[in-house]
């Protein structure tokens, strides 16, 4: 099964996301900031990253960022609702993006694109 890491600041977005990725099959692995997520990285070598870019403690840039120095090579799968950012994507490390407000469906296409499972 693979496992997935969400880190979203919003406890509704948090919820709903991880029941329709564990009824798809996807072990799911919360938290609620960029500095639990970096810790939970360690803990849970998850296959994937879904975060939002604006939370507490620490943002999506930073986290993903700090990933990169890392040489770790994980999909990170961002959720913004801000289209203009995306040009920085590639150089801060990120795979892709879904924007708010999304459809989960959505997401899960661009899931299952990076880990290869189409």
């Amino acid at each position: 099964m693979k496992k997935v890491l969400l880190i979203d600041d919003e406890p509704h977005i948090v919820k709903m996301v991880k029941s329709r990725l564990e009824a798809n099959g996807y072990e799911v692995v919360t938290a609620f900031d960029g500095e639990e997520g970096l810790a939970k990285m360690i803990l849970e070598r998850p296959d994937i990253v879904v975060l939002d870019i604006r939370m507490p403690k620490m943002d999506g840039y930073t986290f993903a960022r700090e990933l990169k120095k890392e040489k770790n090579k994980v999909p990170i799968i961002i959720l913004t609702a801000n289209a203009a950012m995306t040009d920085l994507f590639e150089e801060e490390g990120i795979t892709d993006c879904v924007y708010k407000p999304f459809k989960t469906e959505e997401l899960l296409e661009k899931i299952r694109k990076h880990l290869g499972e189409n």
